[in-house]
This record gives structure tokens, sequence and C-alpha cells, in this order.
């Protein structure tokens, strides 16, 4: 988004920074934090919140920042925003309610807790960038729905291979093509990974085990394609999605789906294992008109019926102030819901469950997640990923096998669970309406 480098130079000049909050101080969390006050002008990281006060301390001090002031409450946040101070606090509220400050990045990877900050943040009219793929594909649909209603940007993020790969769609219908496949190029795909097999990589990288095991089991791709899916319409083409294992350039894929098929899914989402550019994303697209394709093919990009297009890295934490800048200076989200969701990921058993055994979190020792169309898993009553945690069951539940609600009790007074519900009756009433008019 090029244009958005003179925006925020322009922002300034005036002296009017954007002034964002960020609530989560992890490996990502510090490396945004670092983005932003080095090498973002016309932005200032004004607070950040975390659960451990030091690791937030710790993401400013990493950044070069000395005037760190901990704040207790409202009046100490705003006060240390107006001073020109960088404000540190346990109390993530106190980012939501701030009046100095205009978006928040979210970059926990909790569900539970991230809904919370989201609809408080929401109902205090803050534009908020979430680089929460687990949040936004369990109740991403609903929270739109409320941001909507207050007239804020709720976006996913650049950087993000989901962001990336909703870059790509846009440029790639914006040149007149038809999108048919946002594809996700993976390194690993091993479900059966779990932190201990994973702790000696986390540590050489100074990652969370648990987090590495979500990118190794599928549970990661399968959210960040899920809100692909729920921000393009596209569906899976069954249920874990294609996931072929393909060691060439995705260029040399455009052969390996069929176009009739994708084009009555309406497009699909998908990955490869292997394929080169790794890190990167792509999109297969066809054009209808054949002087069009006969000027692709003299750009070398075939003869069709499928155009590969790619983009060979994601950069991750370096990006996302740019979505930050999309939402506040231009209204634009990087990728949010269409309506409704059309893919969900599914709770599926990594090893032999037992009775009475209580379900731990993503990318840990019992459970992996998989893509699945969002009215498959409603019809089978399908338990959601993002909502197993903390989930105690009611029977054995074999490895491989697809959990259902009836499979478990949830934990009592989420709010996720809530907004789920919530948002299965929003949506059932939306298609109601629509097929009756």
């Amino acid at each position: 988004m090029i244009i958005i480098d003179r925006a925020l130079q322009a922002r300034a000049a005036l002296g009017r920074p954007i002034k964002v909050g960020m609530i989560g101080a992890g490996f990502m969390g510090r490396g945004i934090a670092n983005q932003i006050i080095n090498s973002v002008p016309g932005m200032e990281l004004v607070a950040i919140s975390n659960r451990q006060i030091d690791a937030a301390k710790q993401a400013y001090i990493e950044a070069g920042i000395e005037n760190i002031q901990i704040v207790a409450n409202i009046t100490e946040i705003e006060d240390a925003i107006s001073q020109g101070k960088y404000a540190v606090t346990e109390d993530a509220e106190l980012l939501c309610r701030a009046e100095g400050i205009e978006a928040l990045i979210e970059v926990t990877g909790a569900v539970e807790f991230g809904a919370h900050i989201v609809m408080s943040a929401i109902a205090h009219h803050k534009h908020v960038i979430m680089m929460n793929a687990e949040l936004d594909g369990t109740i991403g649909p609903i929270l739109k729905v409320y941001a909507d209603k207050a007239g804020v940007i709720l976006s996913a993020c650049d950087g993000d291979q989901p962001g990336v790969e909703m870059n790509l769609y846009r440029f790639v219908k914006s040149i007149g093509l038809t999108p048919l496949l946002c594809g996700n190029i993976k390194g690993l795909q091993d479900p059966y990974r779990n932190p201990t097999t994973q702790e000696a990589f986390a540590k050489r990288w100074g990652q969370k085990a648990h987090m590495v095991t979500s990118f190794a089991d599928g549970s990661k791709i399968s959210f960040e394609q899920a809100i692909v899916a729920n921000a393009t319409g596209m569906k899976v083409a069954q249920r874990g999605m294609l996931g072929y294992d393909f060691s060439g350039h995705v260029d040399e894929m455009t052969n390996m789906y069929d176009v009739e098929q994708l084009k009555q899914l309406g497009g699909i989402v998908d990955y490869v294992v292997g394929a080169k550019p790794g890190p990167g994303v792509f999109v297969l697209a066809t054009h209808e008109d054949p002087k069009q394709r006969h000027y692709l093919n003299l750009y070398k990009l075939g003869e069709g019926p499928l155009y590969s297009f790619y983009t060979p890295y994601h950069l991750c934490h370096f990006e996302v102030p740019l979505s930050v800048a999309r939402a506040v200076l231009f209204q634009d989200a990087v990728m949010s819901p269409l309506a409704g969701p059309v893919v969900d990921v599914v709770t599926t058993a990594k090893i032999d469950l037992q009775a009475g055994e209580t379900l731990d979190g993503i990318g840990y020792y019992m459970t992996y997640g998989q893509c699945e169309n969002s009215a498959i898993a409603q019809q089978q009553n399908l338990l959601p990923m993002g909502l197993a945690e903390g989930c105690r069951l009611k029977r054995d539940i074999p490895k491989d096998q697809v959990l259902t609600y009836d499979d478990v009790e949830l934990p009592a007074g989420r709010l996720c669970d809530q907004l789920r519900a919530e948002q299965n009756a929003y949506f059932a009433t939306e298609k109601t309406l629509v097929a009756v008019s």
C-alpha cells in the first residue's frame, strides 16, 4: 500500500501522529513495538498492556525507550499520554478506555481474553487491528457486526499470511481476473506435533512452544485460511483442506486443480507443503476474456485457464503498523468477514482422549484444528477449536475424531461462548430473511 507512507509522513509533518495502544508484549508484540518506535513516522505507540508488566516494559526498553510510566487507572494513563510518556499496565481495559488512543493492536492469540478486549475497544470507539486469527476465526463475524454498528474498523493485519493473501486477492481482482484459490505455503504439517517435540525450535527463536506447535500441527494455518474464507466467501474443498505436498514452484500448480470444481464452490482456500516460494502465499485466478488471456500468455503467465500470482514472503510485525494506518487514515480494513462464517475450525483429537479430562489449549497435547465448511460444522454440531480449551469431556474420543458440542461440557460464564451463540443466531436469522425476501 504505497500511498500509506506519504499519508504517515503528512501526519508526522503536522505533528499529529496516530496514537496506538498494544495489548500483548510477547515475541510478535516486541517486534511491533520496535517497528513503530524506530521505523514508522507519523505513529506513536503510547501504551502497552501485558499480564506481566515487566514484559510490557521490556518491549519499550528493547526499542530504546526509557521514559516509561507504570499506570493503574484511567487518569494515570491519560496523563502519561498527554505528557509524552510511554504507559505500561497490566490492565488492558485502560487502553480500551483511554481517549488518547485512536487504535489498538491486539496481539494476544487468546480467544476468551481477546473477546473481552475487542468488545470493550469497540464499545469505546477504537479501531482494532487483530493479530489473532484464533479469535477472528471463532467469533470474527459477530465482532464485525458490533464494529460496524460502532462505526469503527475491525481488521486482521498486513504481514501475517492471511493479510498478505487478501492484499494479493484484492490486487488480482482489481486487474480483472477472478480469484478461485487463495493458498498458503507451509514447510511442515504434522497434526501430532506437541510442545515437547517443538521445544528446541521454540527456544532457538525465542518463542513459546505451544505457539510453535500450533503452526506445526495445522491449527494455526486452519485459523488463517478460515479467516481468508470468511473475508472472500471461499470454501474448503474437503475437511482439513487439500493440502498437497509439492516440491516445485506454485506456478506449476495451475494444473493440479479442477477449475470447474473451484468455480462450483465459488473458490477455495487451501495450503501446500514444501512448495516455493516458501513461506509466501499465492492466488490462482481465471480470466474470461480471450483477448486478455492472450496478453497474460505474452506476459509469461501461461495459457490458463488458471493463472498464478504469488507473494514470496510475509513479514509479520514489519507490516502491522501499515494496517493501523489503513484503518485510521483510510477506513480500510486489511481483512474482515463479509458476513457470517463460511469456514470454521473444528476440534480434532490429537491423541485418544478419556472421559472426564479437560481439554488443553491450541498448540498443546490433546487437540488440533481443521478447516470445515461452516454449513457442515453447524449441521453436525461440531465444536469450534477456538472454544475447546477448558471443556470437560463427557465420553472417550478416539484419536483423529472431530469433537461435537455433545461430547463436552463448556466452562461456565465465558463471553466467547455467548458471542458464538449470538453469532449463530444472528446469521441464521439473516439467512432466513434473505430466503424470504
